[in-house]
This record gives C-alpha cells, sequence and structure tokens, in this order.
C-alpha cells in the first residue's frame, strides 16, 4: 500500500516570551502571576483553537535559544525530561517538561538537509535541558503536550557570516524539511518560535505583570513592526524576505535568528494572507501570533 504524503496543514510564528507563561499559570511552572499580556496569551488561544482542530500528527519548532555553531541539530532520543529554566527571567520560568519527539522525522530531515549540504546533528544526550524558546512555543500551541514534536536548533550563521547568508541556509533548511514532511505521510505544523522588533528594557517593573509599565521600545521599532505584519498579511512572502535583512538590524529583530524564513522556506514562499492573530509588547519587544494556513487544506 502506498504511503499518504505528507504534508505542513499550518505555519505560526510563535514567539516565545516567558512572561506569557506566566501570566497563563500552568502547574508545570513554578512562579505564579497575578495576569498579564491578555492580549498575547488570547492571541495564542485563538491560533492554538484554529490550529489544533487541524488535528495534526506533529509539532515542530525552530528556537533561536537553542543555538549551535556547527550545524544544524534536532532532538534525537523519544523522551526529554526536566526543568527549563529562563536564564534572564528564573523568577518568571521555571518549567518541568515531560515531552515525546518524533525521532523518526526527526533522523529524516537531518539526512534531507545533508543531501542539500548543510551540516546536520542529533541531539542524543539524554541529560539535554531543552531550551524554553521550544518549551514556551510548544506549550503555548499545545498545553496539553498530547501531540510528538520535533524540535530544531538555531544555527549561527546569520551572526557569524551574514544576515543574507543566514536567511539562505534557513531557507534552505526548510526545503529540507518540507521534502521529510512529505516522505512521513504526516500532518505537521511549524512554530518559529521569535519576537519581531527585539529592543527591550534593561530594567523590570518591581510587579512585573503590572501592564500599566508595558509598551513597545520606541516608535521606530513598531512602525517596523507594522509594516512586516502587513507584508505578512497581504500574502507577500517574497517580499518580506527581501526586507528582513534591514528589518533585522533596524529593530534588532530576534528573526534574524532564522525561525521565520525556514518556516517560509518550508511553506514554499506562500503568496497566500497569513491571518495575525495579534499583537503586543513584551518587555518592550514586539510580538505577534501570525498563522499561515493553506487555502487547500480544510478541517
Amino acid at each position: 500500500m502506498t504511503k499518504q504524503k505528507g504534508k505542513i496543514i499550518a505555519g505560526v510564528l510563535a514567539p516565545h516570551p516567558p512572561h506569557l507563561v506566566y501570566g497563563e499559570n500552568p502547574p508545570q511552572n513554578e512562579p505564579r502571576s497575578e495576569c498579564g499580556w491578555e492580549e498575547l496569551r488570547w492571541a495564542y488561544e485563538r491560533c492554538r483553537k484554529s490550529v489544533l482542530a487541524l488535528k495534526p500528527d506533529v509539532l515542530l519548532v525552530h528556537s533561536p535559544h537553542w543555538m549551535t555553531v556547527v550545524g544544524h541539530h534536532v532532538l534525537g532520543l523519544p523522551h526529554f525530561k526536566g526543568i527549563s529554566v529562563d536564564p534572564i527571567f528564573p523568577h518568571l520560568f521555571r518549567y518541568s517538561y515531560d515531552l515525546k519527539v518524533d525521532v523518526e522525522l526527526s533522523l529524516a530531515i537531518a539526512e534531507a538537509g545533508k543531501q542539500k549540504g548543510l551540516i546536520t546533528q542529533v541531539m542524543k544526550n539524554p541529560d539535554f535541558r531543552v531550551d524554553y524558546g521550544t518549551i514556551c512555543a510548544l506549550h503555548l500551541m499545545n498545553p496539553a503536550w498530547d501531540i510528538p514534536i520535533v524540535s530544531i536548533s538555531s544555527n549561527n550563521s546569520p551572526y557569524y557570516f551574514s544576515n543574507e547568508v543566514g536567511q539562505e541556509q534557513m531557507l534552505q533548511l526548510g526545503d529540507a524539511t518540507r521534502e521529510a514532511i512529505e516522505k512521513s505521510g504526516k500532518r505537521a505544523v511549524l512554530l518559529a518560535s521569535n519576537s519581531l522588533s527585539h529592543r527591550h528594557f534593561t530594567t523590570e517593573a518591581e510587579i512585573p505583570e503590572d501592564m500599566s509599565k508595558e509598551h513597545i521600545y520606541h516608535h521606530g521599532q513598531y512602525l517596523w513592526d507594522m509594516q512586516i505584519l502587513k507584508l505578512m498579511r497581504e500574502g507577500k512572502a517574497k517580499e518580506l524576505l527581501a526586507v528582513c535583512p534591514e528589518f533585522f538590524d533596524m529593530a534588532s529583530a530576534e528573526v534574524k535568528a532564522g525561525a521565520l524564513a525556514w518556516m517560509l522556506g518550508a511553506l514554499g514562499i506562500p503568496d497566500y494572507p497569513a491571518t495575525v492573530h495579534g499583537y503586543g509588547s513584551v518587555i518592550g519587544t514586539g510580538n505577534a501570533v501570525v498563522e499561515w494556513r493553506a487555502p487547500e487544506v480544510r478541517l
């Protein structure tokens, strides 16, 4: 019997500020909050409802906080358990995770990347601590943790070489990811775990969840975020990728780390509009929850 061709059923720009998990007060996170960052947490709720209704078999996440110098790495063991702590906000995020990895798909992505000339590695250390960028995006998209995952590292090529070289590598990685998913026969959702503009405050309010203290770092940063979101909403991914290298520098954008290019590459550089579920600021950074769903994908 011929295996059904797999497909990417959705891609999500899934920012990972730990404040959003802190504000939600899940049982896995030790610190307790009063509230906070509702516009983004409710945006995630809307996106979560939309995406999980598609019944994905696997969630794939590319995180800037699993930073690797040599090559693109994937988790290569079926199970990882531990405590993920944000090194800057340990008072907000100490999260006990217990996750299942789709090792077959992880290895297939690593092999497909190798075939394209990329350096790939497989993480098989059972004591490896999964980074908070991965954990936050996955929790906010699927707090039940009942769907296997694939976690991909952020190679440092945009920082060691240039914005353009890094973006080209991530597009190739996206192609490799799509090919592996199609061969797997699975329905996959991609999570690009990145904020947009990323200049942030250097001091924190006495009460972190005091929303009277929360605002975008400066107006220029906000204008850049709005221009990027306009291109997403208009379905102009090609133009978006063209302007991204300038956006990286002008707004210290976290998408420089590659997750957005990886996802857009895997989606085939979509020419259909994305749905912006919400935009908001966390410690001065610009964050948006954005969903791409191909027109042919139905419930």
